[in-house]
C-alpha cells in the first residue's frame, strides 16, 4: 500500500499521523496547507485526504472536521514511513540505573524496570516473568506470623524468588527447618519440574517420614512453586492512561482496559505471542482483542536468559497515538537491559 502512495500523499498522510500523536485532534486541510513544502491550496490537500479516506487510511470523527488515521492508517504509518528515535543519554542512564542496583531479587529487578519504563513513556508498562527452569541451590522457609510462612528459593545463578503461602497453624522454627532439608536433600541441582513428580509420589505413598504438619508444609510449598507455568505478571503505571482522556468515551475506553488488565490472563498470552519474535512487535487497537474495545496499542520487546534463549517480555500499553518513534527504542532497550542481566 505505501508504494502506491505518491510523494505528496506520503507527506499529507504523515502529517496528520504526526498531528495526532501530538494531539490526539484531527487536522483540517487549511491547516496542512500552512505545514506543507508544496504550497498545495486547501481545496487540493481535501482531495488527497478524501483519497486516502477511500483507501481506508484516514476517517473524519465529525462531519467538516478534519481526518484522523484508521487503525489500518497506523498500521501502514508504523510499518512503512515511522522514523524511529533514539534515546537520550538521561533515558538510557536512567534505564541502567534502576534495573542494574545490586541484591535484587529477580521480581524486584522486574519490578523496577515496568516502573521506570512506565515513568519514561508516561505509559503503563507490563511484565512477565520468566518461567523458572533454572536447578535449584536450596529453599527455606520462615515463620512471619499469623499462619503465614515465607518461602525463599534461591536457583543456580543466584535468582532469588519469594512467596507467602498459608498454614492453618503457625510453624516451628524445627518444622522449618525439617521441611527445607527435606526438599533440599531432593531439588539441589535439578530443577522443580524434574524433582516434582517423584517428590510427591514419595509423600502420596507416606514414604517422607514427616509429621503431618511438615508434610503439609512441603506440600504447601511445592504447590506454590512446583506449577508448570511459574510465571508472574507484573504491571505498573495505569494511572498514566487517565492523564489522556479528552472525552467521556475515552474515560470508558481505559475502564475497559483496566478490567481487561485485572485478568491479566489476556496479557501474558500477548506478551506470549512477543517471546516468539526476535525484536519489538507492535500490536494496534483490533488487532487483537485485548484492545478490541479499548482504543489503545502495545509495543512489547522479548528479553533473553542467555544462549539466544527467550525467557520473557516486556512491553508498554498506551492508547493509540503512543509516540511510537520515541517508545519503540525505549522498550527495545529494556528488554536489552533486562536481558543482559538474567542472562
Amino acid at each position: 500500500m505505501i508504494h502506491e502512495l505518491n510523494e505528496r500523499s506520503r507527506e499529507i498522510f504523515r502529517e496528520i499521523v504526526n498531528a495526532y500523536v501530538e494531539t490526539g485532534e484531527p487536522i483540517g486541510s487549511r491547516t496542512l496547507a500552512r505545514k506543507l513544502r508544496w504550497g498545495l491550496s486547501a481545496a487540493s490537500i481535501r482531495n488527497i485526504m478524501s483519497d486516502l479516506e477511500t483507501v481506508g487510511l484516514l476517517y473524519a470523527p465529525h462531519t467538516s472536521a478534519g481526518r484522523l488515521p484508521t487503525e489500518a492508517g497506523l498500521r501502514l504509518y508504523v510499518d512503512g514511513l515511522l522514523e524511529v528515535g533514539n534515546l537520550t543519554e538521561a533515558e538510557r542512564a536512567s534505564i541502567e540505573a534502576h534495573c542494574t542496583a545490586a541484591n535484587r531479587s529477580m521480581e524486584e529487578l522486574l519490578t523496577e524496570a515496568t516502573s521506570v519504563l512506565s515513568g519514561l513513556s508516561r505509559c503503563a508498562a507490563v511484565v512477565v516473568a520468566p518461567r523458572s527452569d533454572r536447578p535449584v541451590r536450596h529453599i527455606e522457609f520462615f515463620d512471619v506470623g499469623g499462619g503465614r510462612v515465607l518461602v525463599v528459593l534461591v536457583s543456580e545463578g543466584g535468582v532469588v524468588e519469594n512467596r507467602i503461602i498459608q498454614m492453618p497453624v503457625a510453624i516451628t522454627e524445627s518444622v522449618a527447618n525439617q521441611a527445607a532439608n527435606y526438599l533440599n536433600a531432593r531439588l539441589s541441582g535439578r530443577t522443580l519440574r524434574e524433582a516434582l513428580s517423584e517428590i510427591n509420589l514419595e509423600l502420596d505413598n507416606h514414604r517422607a517420614e514427616l509429621d503431618t504438619l511438615t508434610t503439609r508444609l512441603v506440600e504447601r510449598g511445592l504447590a506454590m512453586w512446583g506449577g508448570e507455568d511459574r510465571r508472574t505478571l507484573i504491571v505498573r503505571g495505569q494511572s498514566n492512561l487517565l492523564e489522556d482522556i479528552v472525552a467521556v468515551d475515552d474515560l470508558e475506553r481505559v475502564r475497559a482496559l483496566f478490567e481487561a488488565l485485572e485478568t491479566k490472563g489476556q496479557v501474558a498470552r500477548l506478551l506470549d505471542l512477543a517471546a516468539v519474535a526476535d525484536d519489538v512487535r507492535i500490536f494496534i487497537g483490533s488487532e487483537d482483542k485485548l484492545f478490541n474495545l479499548t482504543g489503545c496499542s502495545m509495543i512489547v520487546a522479548p528479553y533473553g536468559g542467555g544462549r539466544e534463549k527467550v525467557v520473557g517480555a516486556i512491553g508498554v500499553i498506551g492508547p493509540s497515538r503512543l509516540n511510537y518513534a520515541r517508545i519503540i527504542p525505549m522498550v527495545d532497550y529494556t528488554a536489552a537491559v533486562i536481558g543482559r542481566l538474567v542472562g
